[in-house]
């Protein structure tokens, strides 16, 4: 994880922090859209988007530790999508700046929020990823959708 530390105030000569933790970007996960598109064209996959806000989201937190982080999720998932993180922190400006469009172009109202497309970029599920806080679960929605909602 990578810490930002803020100046808050100065108070009689002391200098006050605060600091935000921002988490580091996931092994196995993109956090470029544009480019996990692309590869997923060339691997014939389809691709899953997390919305998430890992410095002021308890419900993303949690999906981040109990599911996205675990290995076997990981291995899992990537056998059909190509995974992709994109973070809208409060403590990372430009982190912020750069995905704060893009969950307004797929208009995120709630977080942690999974949006599931094709390679060529149709979305064809959309779901709500605290519904699903188990790896298991999570895997077996997934199967379930692509069975269902793939095009």
């Amino acid at each position: 994880m990578k810490a930002i530390l803020r100046f808050v105030a100065l108070t009689s000569g002391v200098a006050v922090f605060s600091a935000t933790v921002v988490a580091a970007p996931l092994d196995g996960w993109s956090v470029d859209l544009d480019k996990a598109f692309q590869r997923a064209k060339a691997e014939n996959k389809s691709v899953l988007v997390e919305f998430t806000g890992t410095d002021w989201c308890p419900p993303c937190v949690t999906m981040r530790t109990n599911v996205f982080s675990k290995k076997e999720f990981v291995a899992a998932a990537a056998k059909k999508f190509i995974l992709v993180e994109l973070d809208v922190p409060k403590g990372d400006q430009a982190l912020q700046k750069k995905n704060s469009p893009l969950a307004e172009k797929y208009k995120i109202t709630r977080f942690p929020t999974v949006i599931l497309f094709t390679a060529k970029g149709k979305e064809f599920a959309r779901f709500f990823a605290s519904a699903y806080p188990k790896v298991d679960d999570f895997l077996n929605h997934l199967d379930a959708t692509l069975k269902t909602a793939a095009p």
